[in-house]
């Protein structure tokens, strides 16, 4: 029944004033958990306003860490971040909420400066993991290479596979190691005149191999926990990154322990060595492995990677390397991808069993018990 009392009016009109603001409550958390299931989506792709690209990310490097209560690891095999923590910019947030971020690295031992992008998987951030070490994967991109790497945003393909997503991947299905990337970039000026730098210090030229060896390693050092010994560093590259990920490992096989080179280059050919043979012959793979072979160690593992549509002058040249030298400490192993051509989805798109074999020889983290 319906009264006209003023204490009726008051309480129905009450009754329905409590009603609306449940369901403007309800609506309002539904709202917000739809937004943080979306938003990583929505910066993804990068939509307006939920995009974060440009955001600072931090990795709690820095010199800074609260594993062990403070101590540091208590794993001997790992190295805490050594700081100092670099300015890293978001370039891309992937949907499981990991980034790709970016910063300018002003190589201290090489004097050069270059963009390098890095990301970190998600078990990076797992509780279990925070006094772990983590391998470190130095991914070097083909072509100029000297305003961006392909390997850090890029997508391949119709399944738009990029190497952070596939990682991931491969770590869950136990074919890969969750690998921390740096993606730097391979040369200081673009090689449309046919100068390139071949990943080396050239004389009287900014000094890359520096770079890609020194000083891209140590920002890695300094942001994260990685794996004190060269059991944990490891290089994978396309074309002339290829070659450079081969040679890295040849000549510092102390510090580097496995690469895999797509379709590489397999000897030094730019034009800026004339006259200077005895520095090219220094970075020439072919003489390295000789060296290796003579001093007996240590070892080193090269997986190669090439498409039967590929050059063919590249692929014999693959093949007489790992005949000539893929024996003793250098350890190579090779996959031809049938009606593959010189491009990274090609490669990228077969790479699970490289990644398997090379991560099986590598340390990983390990979870605290």
């Amino acid at each position: 029944m319906i009264t006209n009392s003023p204490t009726g009016d008051y309480q129905s009109a009450g009754r329905r004033r409590a009603s609306r603001a449940k369901r403007l409550l309800v609506g309002v958390a539904s709202v917000a958990v739809l937004g943080l299931i979306a938003w990583p989506v929505m910066s993804y792709y990068e939509i307006p306003p939920f995009t974060d690209k440009g955001d600072p990310v931090s990795y709690g490097g820095g010199g800074t860490d609260n594993a062990n209560g403070g101590k540091g690891s208590a794993d001997s095999k790992v190295l805490m971040p050594t700081g100092p923590q670099a300015d890293f910019k978001n370039e891309k947030t992937l949907p499981d909420g990991t980034h790709v971020s970016v910063v300018k690295l002003d190589g201290k031992k090489s004097g050069f400066k270059g963009k390098v992008w890095v990301w970190a998987p998600k078990e990076y951030g797992d509780p279990k993991y925070a006094s772990s070490g983590f391998p470190v994967m130095i991914a070097l991109p083909g072509g100029p290479g000297n305003d961006g790497n392909y390997w850090s945003v890029g997508e391949f393909g119709p399944q738009k596979l990029s190497l952070e997503k596939s990682i991931s991947q491969w770590y869950q299905e136990g074919r890969s190691k969750p690998f921390l990337l740096a993606m730097p970039i391979l040369n200081p000026g673009p090689d449309d005149k046919g100068i390139y730098w071949d990943a080396s210090d050239i004389p009287n030229q900014p000094k890359m191999g520096t770079w890609l060896t020194e000083d891209v390693p140590d920002l890695m050092k300094a942001n994260f926990r990685t794996i004190k010994s060269r059991d944990g560093w490891s290089y994978m590259g396309s074309s002339t990154g290829g070659f450079a990920s081969l040679k890295s490992v040849l000549k510092h096989p102390d510090k580097f322990k496995t690469a895999i080179a797509n379709g590489p280059d397999i000897v030094p050919d730019s034009p800026l060595w004339r006259g200077h043979e005895k520095e090219k012959a220094e970075n020439n793979p072919e003489v390295l492995a000789k060296q290796l072979e003579a001093a007996k160690g240590p070892d080193v593992y090269i997986a190669f990677q090439y498409g039967s549509k590929e050059n063919a002058k590249m692929i014999a040249d693959v093949k007489k390397f790992t005949a000539t030298y893929g024996k003793g400490p250098v350890h190579t192993k090779t996959w031809e991808i049938p009606g593959g051509t010189h491009n990274g989805g090609t490669y990228l798109s077969n790479m699970a069993e490289p990644m398997k074999w090379i991560s099986e020889q590598m340390e990983g983290p390990v979870p605290a018990s």
